[in-house]
């Protein structure tokens, strides 16, 4: 993400888009009652006739509309802010959405906190972080998902079709396996940095001699490492765990995740820490809050504009934490509101 343009008078802010990581950040930027400029297309109005035809040309224009809802759409690359036009050269007060890509720009008109401001920092400093590839492996199955800042997706699913014992004697059956995990592998994690083959038994170390003998520039970027769990839930071990090395500990989630772990354990020993809306809204009153965790999904609620009013008046730390990925998901499951605390409280 690239900072176009701030005019902090007005509150406005000119972005420009690069990746989907981008649009994520959007998302947690435009919200409800917020103004967002784009180009966009809309059928033209046709002289004299305001029911137009239904096979009317669209034509390409920038307008303005008062935000409603915005929704990001992972597996599209696509950001769709949905509002009611309020400026352009036409049809001025009804409903329009914005979709957003990589490569587009928006101008968001609005009260910027500096929780929003620190975001776009970090989105501009992550724009060119690598990214790190997963290859969950085991006898039935492998998953390939990338880290992305806002989580891990998910991005192909290669079946073994192995059978019981003919899957052992038919040694090709298990070569085009291995086959198109390389391939899918190649094409997904081609920008990747780093590339970990993670699961269970042997099969991931099936797949590391394979890449050897086949592909010895993409072997110089794999590790091998063990893990309980399979599929998803073995790339989800792994950011728990931290074993990934410094391009997971550098990355968004990799924050996230160490902050709601670290949520959690305290919880589980009775330390300095408090979750809940009200119990974390007490805290902050007190003074007593070091680090604020709060959901992208509780960030657009209600209620919650008032809480991170306080944090800003505290200037504790404030961080949002995706639910796209694992740690996100246990935060939502308390209430999406955590408190790390500089002392205990009764």
């Amino acid at each position: 993400m690239k900072l176009l343009h701030f005019d902090r008078k007005h509150g406005v802010v000119k972005l420009l888009t690069h990746t989907m990581d981008d649009l994520w950040h959007l998302y947690n930027l435009v919200l409800h009652g917020d103004m967002a400029r784009a180009m966009t297309f809309r059928r033209g109005e046709e002289a004299g006739d305001k029911l137009r035809p239904e096979r009317a040309e669209k034509k390409r224009m920038r307008l303005g509309v008062r935000v409603e809802r915005v929704e990001f759409h992972e597996f599209s690359d696509t950001l769709r802010v949905h509002g009611v036009i309020e400026e352009g050269p036409q049809d001025v007060g009804q409903h329009h959405t914005l979709t957003i890509v990589p490569g587009d720009d928006i101008e968001v008109q609005k009260a910027w906190r500096e929780l929003d401001l620190q975001r776009i920092r970090e989105a501009e400093d992550q724009t060119a972080q690598p990214v790190m590839a997963f290859a969950a492996i085991d006898d039935d199955e492998a998953v390939i998902a990338l880290l992305r800042q806002y989580g891990v997706q998910e991005v192909a699913r290669v079946q073994s079709n192995r059978a019981g014992k003919d899957y052992e004697q038919k040694g090709d059956t298990k070569g085009t396996f291995l086959a198109e995990v390389h391939t899918k592998l190649a094409q997904s994690g081609a920008q990747a940095e780093a590339i970990l083959i993670i699961g269970p038994g042997f099969a991931k170390e099936d797949l590391y001699a394979f890449i050897k003998e086949k592909d010895q520039a993409m072997l110089r970027r794999c590790h091998v490492i063990s893990t309980g769990q399979s599929g998803m839930q073995a790339v989800h071990e792994v950011l728990k765990s931290g074993i990934g090395g410094k391009v997971i500990g550098d990355s968004r989630v990799g924050l996230e995740t160490t902050l709601v772990e670290e949520l959690m354990t305290r919880m589980g020993k009775g330390g300095a820490v408090t979750y809940g809306q009200k119990e974390v809204g007490d805290a902050l009153k007190a003074g007593a809050v070091e680090t604020l965790l709060i959901s992208d999904s509780t960030l657009r609620e209600k209620g919650s504009e008032q809480l991170l009013h306080q944090a800003d008046q505290t200037r504790c730390k404030v961080v949002v934490i995706s639910t796209v990925h694992e740690a996100g998901k246990r935060l939502e499951a308390i209430g999406g509101w955590g408190a790390l605390l500089r002392y205990r409280m009764e």
